[in-house]
């Protein structure tokens, strides 16, 4: 049996030490896939219940040299502040130790001014940079030694190989005729942990929108029991309890609407500031606001079955999963650390074997940088550019480029009542060419009414309906629905009907008082009752979106009754941004081909798909994507699960039903078009911030790794410089709040 689970892991620092815990888990029997997201903190690991346990899981992840996150711990906020406070006190204790030696280093660098004289510089920096390095700076240290171990190099081996070098320097300039880099040793870790405390930071902004979620629900419910109203924790609800909601209280749980009416405030789940009108029957989402008046509310879901838990549900699945063009990113990444070790190392040679070249470099740039300083002797420029370049190349700019913006983009989606529960989603919806929609209950209401009823000479408009209604009370087809409805409406006693039988795609037939009632032109056609004489009727209600119902009484053609479902306001609007966004787009349905092209020319659709069978979705799907390329799919209806699956992006209209909704890479919690706008928006966007982080993340490495090969980089500024690129990175993502959907 698989199981999916995600762990959250602790002592990750960065992109390759996600790589290191993938590579474990990999290799640990059962496990199927895994992805471990280096910018959330989490393992999404799918693996077979019946070939491993989750303690070998844990084990892997430990072997590895990290460890779990305390899984029952349900306060993240206060852990995540209690993670940059720590960051914090780290940095700025880091930060009295460095402006010391900067106090120290600085006039003589400038102004060849010593505040120490002899030895008394050389000892001062070894001072200062020892607590720096191997007090504040330890975790990195352990971190690089760890990973070392387990025959793995992270970013902190990088880090952790040019602190030492840099520290190991002042020891050894009280024995080798060399440069004292010991005091550049603390001003790396300081900048390493100040790039560490403003990351964690961002990316905490970056996941702020979970933390928003997990606050929404309400602590505590007024309910009745045993006749009595009291206030409980919303832990202790159980499914039927009546919830007592008054005005400006959020509703504690899902449910439906026993008493009362007033306006709801669903923003938080559908991202529209109007309050909806809610009254007896009607659902109600958990965590949405209360406006006017008092509710009595019966408690339909509670704990993780609820609105709120299925949504924060998605959007940690949509941030545990990945998009495509992170694969190129992971590749460089797992083997970058190894790369760079060599790189430095054929820096170091490099400058031994060619020190003339190198010098010109370095006399060339005196001018201009004051740290270039030709004087100094080969080893020591050698040991310079080496450690710049340990220091400047940066794997955690690469590992943050995609899941952060993705961790944005679905935050900013699930407050906008968009629910992407599929990453790869977001760059395929790019390459999408044509979005088919389904027509009932996605363009249309899915609340069909009766228009009209055209009876034969020898038929009464109420008889026809009767018997209709009361063969259709058996069904649950929306257009049978819309029958029974209307011969309720004019108080017409229904009657139970004998042998019920409905032929998928054809119709209904059933003896009702003693008649044989068949409804449904297939179904007609096929028994060879002649309706011909009703032709031109019946492509006059076509031509106005009508869909046309026929009824035989004993083998004779007994009437028509006319239907028609409104469009959704919003849907030629839709249809006309989607247009205007360079999709084209078609329409799904089972109504025949001249109702089909009269709705599709009122919204404004470019292709139709008529008479198409509920089982016959997916080949229609199958068809387009052969012919037109990538295909997204809208839809609501259990009908239309095989058909989301099938597309490349399934869209469900939240609306629809759950099914639907499972077989959605997106789920769209509002009913209207314009919401698969907006998603389409956000989808771009998204993926526009992944290929702008993923440039700066390469070009930065591309630029900075030659000009510290060259000895023109200071590692002090190197190290700053690489903290800034993946702050940058998660600071970039973080503009995607801003952008207008």
């Amino acid at each position: 049996m698989k199981e999916k689970i995600q762990i959250p892991i602790k002592g990750m620092h960065c992109a390759s030490c996600a790589k290191i815990i993938e590579k474990k888990l990999s290799k640990t029997e059962g496990i199927e896939k895994v992805n471990v997201n280096y910018a959330t903190e989490k393992a999404t690991v799918t693996y077979d219940k019946s070939r491993t346990q989750i303690q070998k899981i844990h084990k892997a992840i430990e072997t590895a040299g990290y460890s779990i996150k305390d899984i029952l711990d349900t306060n993240k906020a206060e852990d995540d502040t209690k993670n940059l406070r720590l960051a914090s006190q780290k940095m700025w204790f880091s930060w009295i130790f460095t402006i010391l030696i900067m106090y120290i280093m600085i006039p003589h660098m400038f102004f060849g001014i010593m505040l120490f004289p002899g030895r008394g510089m050389d000892l001062a920096f070894l001072i200062l940079a020892t607590p720096a390095v191997f007090w504040l700076g330890k975790d990195t240290l352990k971190s690089a030694f760890t990973s070392v171990l387990n025959k793995s190099a992270n970013m902190d081996v990088l880090i952790s190989m040019g602190t030492l070098a840099a520290y190991l320097s002042g020891i050894a300039v009280f024995f080798l005729p060399i440069a004292n880099y010991a005091g550049i040793s603390a001003m790396i870790m300081t900048f390493h942990l100040t790039g560490r405390y403003i990351e964690t930071k961002a990316k905490g902004r970056a996941s702020q929108a979970i933390k928003k979620l997990l606050q929404l629900g309400a602590k505590t419910a007024r309910i009745i029991r045993n006749k009595k109203e009291i206030q409980i924790p919303i832990e202790q609800i159980k499914i039927g309890d009546i919830m007592i909601v008054k005005p400006g209280e959020k509703i504690p749980t899902d449910g439906i609407v026993v008493d009362g009416s007033s306006a709801v405030d669903e923003s938080m789940a559908t991202g529209e500031s109007i309050p909806i009108k809610k009254r007896k029957g009607d659902q109600v989402i958990g965590a949405t606001i209360n406006q006017k008046g008092l509710l009595g509310i019966k408690a339909s879901k509670i704990g993780k079955d609820t609105f709120l838990s299925q949504v924060i549900k998605m959007v940690e699945e949509a941030q545990g999963t990945k998009v495509p063009i992170q694969a190129f990113a992971d590749k460089v990444t797992s083997i970058f650390v190894p790369v760079v070790i060599v790189i430095a190392a054929l820096t170091f040679i490099s400058w031994l074997v060619f020190p003339a070249f190198f010098k010109t470099i370095i006399i060339w740039a005196q001018n201009f940088l004051p740290w270039a300083n030709p004087n100094l002797g080969t080893f020591s420029l050698a040991l310079f550019a080496t450690i710049a370049v340990l220091v400047i190349a940066c794997p955690c700019a690469l590992g943050l480029a995609t899941p952060t913006a993705l961790m944005v983009g679905s935050g900013k989606g699930a407050e906008n009542g968009i629910l992407i529960r599929n990453g790869a989603a977001i760059q395929i919806m790019k390459n999408t060419k044509v979005i088919v929609f389904d027509k009932t209950g996605t363009i249309t209401k899915g609340k069909p009414e009766v228009t009209d009823i055209i009876t034969a000479k020898s038929f009464k408009e109420e008889e026809l309906l009767q018997l209709a209604a009361s063969v259709e009370n058996a069904s649950e087809h929306p257009l049978a629905q819309a029958i029974v409805d209307k011969a309720k409406s004019l108080k017409i006693q229904l009657k139970k009907p004998k042998n019920f039988s409905s032929i998928t795609g054809k119709g209904v037939k059933a003896k009702v008082i003693n008649k044989n009632v068949l409804i449904g032109s297939k179904l007609l056609k096929e028994s060879n009752i002649d309706y011909s004489y009703l032709k031109e009727k019946i492509e006059k209600l076509e031509k106005e979106a009508k869909t046309v119902i026929l009824i035989a009484i004993n083998k004779k053609t007994a009437g028509i009754i006319a239907i028609a479902d409104d469009l959704k306001e919003d849907s030629p609007k839709a249809i006309r941004a989607l247009h205007n966004l360079g999709f084209k787009t078609a329409m799904i349905t089972g109504d025949n081909k001249r109702t089909a092209d009269a709705i599709a020319k009122k919204v404004g659709i470019d292709y139709v798909l008529a008479e198409v069978l509920p089982d016959g979705k997916v080949d229609e799907i199958k068809k387009l994507q052969k012919k037109r390329g990538i295909i997204a799919m809208v839809g609501d209806g259990i009908n239309d699960a095989p058909a989301l699956t099938q597309a490349d992006i399934g869209i469900a209209i939240g609306t629809g039903t759950d099914i639907a909704i499972e077989s959605s890479d997106i789920t769209l919690v509002r009913g209207n078009l314009s919401a698969v706008v907006s998603a389409v928006r956000l989808s771009k966007a998204t993926f526009r911030k992944i290929k702008q982080n993923l440039f700066w993340a390469f070009f930065y490495n591309l630029i900075a790794i030659p000009v510290a090969m060259s000895g023109l980089l200071h590692p002090a500024i190197a190290e700053a410089a690489m903290a800034f690129s993946s702050i940058t990175v998660v600071g970039n993502a973080n503009l995607l709040r801003r952008v207008k959907i």
